[in-house]
């Protein structure tokens, strides 16, 4: 499936990867020629899906899948287990894994099981993954952990608060990992998309909200999958070295 070679024989693990903008980012650095481990929580056969796109056509088998919880060290572990058992040290971490509150419920009438939840996978898992991998990323040049955040945090849309506070979390704690990498090579960043016409987006929301959501960009457009797996894959290669510590955010000018 390679069609170029920025990546070569790289190890990448992508969180969440088996729909969505997981998906798009597994299967983009996989056509940059990374070998890929592909997370999912439930959803095995969607997951095996993106594997077998990966693999067909290949000599060797170059993704496979591995399902586990984020918000569990134990299996945090085994992930990072899997990939160096299958293919090698890691070098890439792509935390995309995440959920949202489809109803957007304003702050006021969240549930306190509902806060709970979404930091348990979008803060804590994050929080996690980044410290499997700040132990066991290769170190001296072309590690690189990469998490996923939102242009929620800039925008700050009304109910949106524990998604927002989450991924705002999310952005403070990566930027004081990679200065606390200093002299490892490896690079902590944050990207931070806008509405992206995935299943999380539409899940809940009136077509009223998603045109809203549409035309909030100078676009005039929902972002897509394949406008922000190219930002990830620059980030994990050799020429997005210099960019350490920083959120991207890939909205559109949507903030």
């Amino acid at each position: 499936m390679a069609d170029q070679s920025s990546l070569k024989d790289r190890v990448a693990i992508v969180t969440g990867a088996s729909r969505g903008i997981g998906r798009e980012i597994a299967l983009h650095l996989a056509r940059k020629g990374a070998k890929v481990v592909i997370n999912y929580a439930g959803n095995a056969e969607k997951a095996e899906e993106v594997a077998l796109t990966i693999n067909k056509g290949c000599d060797t088998v170059t993704a496979v899948t591995c399902k586990a919880d984020i918000s569990k060290a134990i299996e945090v572990r085994k992930l990072f287990d899997v990939a160096e058992e299958t293919f090698g040290p890691v070098h890439i971490l792509v935390n995309n894994a995440g959920i949202n509150d489809p109803k957007s419920s304003p702050l006021a009438e969240t549930p306190e099981e509902l806060w709970e939840s979404i930091f348990s996978v979008n803060c804590k898992g994050a929080f996690l993954c980044s410290r499997e991998a700040a132990n066991r990323v290769v170190k001296g040049g072309r590690g690189r952990i990469i998490n996923l955040s939102s242009s929620v945090v800039g925008s700050l849309r009304p109910g949106n608060a524990a998604y927002g506070a989450s991924k705002a979390a999310v952005e403070t704690m990566t930027k004081i990992l990679a200065r606390e990498l200093w002299g490892t090579k490896v690079t902590a960043n944050c990207v931070a998309p806008g509405p992206v016409a995935t299943e999380m987006l539409f899940a809940g929301r009136s077509e009223n909200e998603i045109q809203r959501a549409a035309q909030a960009a100078p676009f005039g457009r929902l972002g897509e999958v394949d406008d922000v797996a190219p930002v990830v894959a620059f980030l994990a290669s050799d020429e997005g070295e210099w960019v350490n510590a920083q959120v991207v955010r890939v909205n559109g000018g949507y903030v």
